[in-house]
């Protein structure tokens, strides 16, 4: 197992990895919508949306795959009435369509609107 940093993602906020490559795979930590460069949360569900899809992609080029090699996604939203708007920005990025499991949760860390996870196959 090979844990995977990089400097193009916000950092683990708690006592975990931002990815792991293991058995031919990679496994990031779920995402939310900080900007590393600044450390400050993006606004408004269609930038956090995308932040987080950005932020997955940087852990996914530091191990050296892509969004194409994503096979699994979970994405978790503070409010299902958020769907619309993230699923299209999410389209944007995964257009390989992977697996993927949507759920609303009561609350998210940092209180972004949204977080995003995904599991990819290493080319």
């Amino acid at each position: 197992m090979n844990a995977v940093s990089t400097q193009k993602a916000p950092g683990a906020i708690g006592p975990y990895s931002q990815g792991y490559e293991a058995g031919g795979f990679v496994f990031t930590s779920g995402q939310i919508a900080i900007i590393p460069e600044t450390g400050e949360i993006a606004e408004g569900i269609q930038k956090q949306a995308d932040q987080c899809c950005k932020n997955v992609g940087a852990i996914l080029n530091a191990a050296g795959c892509g969004y194409e090699n994503v096979v699994k996604t979970t994405c978790f939203l503070a409010d299902m009435n958020d769907f619309a708007i993230f699923n299209e920005i999410y389209a944007g990025y995964f257009v390989s369509k992977p697996a993927r499991s949507c759920v609303a949760v009561k609350e998210l860390p940092k209180g972004v609107l949204c977080e995003v996870e995904a599991i990819a196959v290493k080319p």
